[in-house]
């Protein structure tokens, strides 16, 4: 059987999951069993796209170089680093945790045995790097830092009424600032009051506090379940689009016992702030979603939430859907890129992998929209939502204006002609649009159009006949043939 090539990476792994969980509370220190590089990427490199910040500060590497693979083992570089942040005052008031990499996990390091030598209470997380990806990595962890840290102090600790935990924000999630703070906004409209948000805006000291919410409010299903089923109150997932979100309101104000509050925030939402939604639905921007596709690539809850809000509430057509993690009938990367180099949807909410297919392909006549990590995009604005009633306002503002740059940017130019044919404008302007089409030449201009997103296709066609008829005119041809037409639909696209 030959070998499945994987294409361009969409997920970490489960030793970037544990750091990233793990390093957003101060109270930690990490040392990765690391090499340098391993601790670069996801200490410095990575999180400077993924969350706008220049480095995280509560990691350290071990700093594994070949003595260590070669056959002392790591536990000696791990037992110098933590000597050296011990005496240097860094670890004071911290609780160390030693995270493995896929390096040491590839030699077998296993340094439960070391840890009982280093500062009392430290202890050895084995990140399975080799074998999970982040999501799971991401749920893990969390499982792991209430079984080691919660759990134990929690006995007895009886829920606070009216009290929510929001379970899931960490670092390197696509949107999350944005997304957090409408969660955050929503509960308090349903009547809830927060209890905690871990781990973003916790320390691990406060992790037994997980115990007296009386409701779980997950941001992400792809990670977070897990640790809401072992606290055992009831678990709601933050939601998408107009629909979902009324359902989440009315169930937590029911949860809660604040329904009363919960439909008064409700109705109240519905005159102000989706009145942008309304607004734009009955005006003529309403006429386009019917015929403009889009393609979704994003974190499991962003794919399906976009999915439903555009899908079934806008009416607007679904070319395809890939969530992460990855569902066993969504198109994998090479089945994303095949898709569209052959026909881009009008919209493709996506990844920087999903931008370089389109940029392979020349599709621009496609608007692209960040929706997911690996990507250079900040998003540490809490005014870009994609969860609650403002995401599906900013969703829907995010398609009509780029709808409007569609049409902008393939308005119909005198200059086209000059640029297209590379034929003086008098030339052009003499009689460009007049020259008769063989039959075979107007099928094969007419085939290519279909390939386009709807709204730019007039546009589009009157930008492929001049250049085409600009091509006839320079060759001297009294009519266009399908071999010219097939020469000028080769050439990259032009500017428009």
């Amino acid at each position: 059987m030959p070998p499945t090539i994987i294409r361009d990476l969409s997920d970490t792994s489960g030793y970037w999951a544990a750091v990233w969980t793990m390093c957003c509370m101060p109270d930690i220190h990490v040392i990765c069993d690391a090499p340098i590089g391993c601790f670069n990427l996801v200490a410095t490199a990575v999180p400077d796209y993924t969350d706008a910040i220049p480095h995280i500060e509560n990691i350290t590497p071990s700093v594994m170089t070949e003595q260590e693979v070669g056959g002392q083992g790591t536990g000696p570089a791990v037992k110098r680093t933590y000597e050296q942040l011990r005496d240097t005052g860094v670890l004071a008031g911290k609780q160390v945790i030693v995270v493995s990499t896929a390096e040491s996990e590839m030699i077998g390091s296993d340094l439960t045995d070391l840890v009982k030598q280093l500062q009392a209470g430290t202890e050895f997380y084995y990140s399975n790097s080799l074998s999970e990806d982040e999501w799971a990595g991401r749920d893990r962890v969390l499982r792991w830092l209430w079984q080691h840290y919660g759990a134990p102090h929690a006995a007895g600790a009886a829920p606070t009424p009216g009290t929510v935990n929001i379970i899931g924000p960490t670092y390197g999630c696509f949107n999350s600032p944005a997304d957090l703070e409408e969660l955050k906004r929503l509960i308090a409209g349903a009547g809830g009051q927060i209890n905690l948000v871990y781990p973003f805006e916790a320390t691990l000291a406060d992790t037994p506090r997980l115990a007296k919410a009386q409701v779980n409010v997950v941001l992400y299903k792809e990670f977070g379940l897990g640790l809401a089923g072992e606290l055992g109150q009831p678990t709601l997932t933050a939601p998408f689009g107009m629909r979902d979100t009324s359902a989440f309101v009315r169930e937590l104000g029911r949860q809660l016992g604040t329904a009363e509050q919960a439909e008064a925030f409700i109705a109240h939402e519905k005159k102000t702030t989706l009145q942008a939604v309304w607004d734009l639905w009955r005006g003529p921007q309403g006429d386009w979603f019917g015929t403009t596709d889009v393609g979704i690539v994003a974190g499991r809850a962003h794919a399906e939430g976009l999915r439903r809000f555009l899908g079934d509430e806008l009416g607007m057509p679904i070319a395809f859907v890939s969530g992460r993690p990855r569902l066993p009938d969504e198109p994998d990367n090479e089945a994303l890129r095949q898709r569209l180099h052959k026909k881009a949807p009008a919209f493709v909410f996506g990844s920087i992998n999903e931008r370089i297919y389109l940029s392979e392909a020349g599709a621009k006549y496609t608007s692209f929209i960040p929706s997911a990590f690996p990507g250079p995009v900040v998003r540490r604005s809490v005014g870009t939502p994609f969860v609650g009633y403002r995401g599906a306002v900013y969703i829907i503002q995010e398609i009509v204006n780029r709808l409007y740059d569609a049409l902008f940017n393939f308005l119909p130019l005198d200059s086209a002609y000059a640029k297209g044919a590379g034929a003086p404008m008098a030339a052009a302007a003499g009689g460009a649009g007049n020259l008769p089409w063989q039959p075979e030449a107007r099928a094969l201009l007419d085939a290519a159009l279909e390939q386009l997103p709807f709204i730019p296709r007039i546009s589009a066609s009157r930008q492929l006949q001049m250049q085409v008829e600009g091509a006839a005119r320079q060759r001297g041809l009294a009519e266009v043939t399908p071999d010219l037409v097939e020469q000028v639909l080769a050439q990259p696209p032009a500017a428009g």
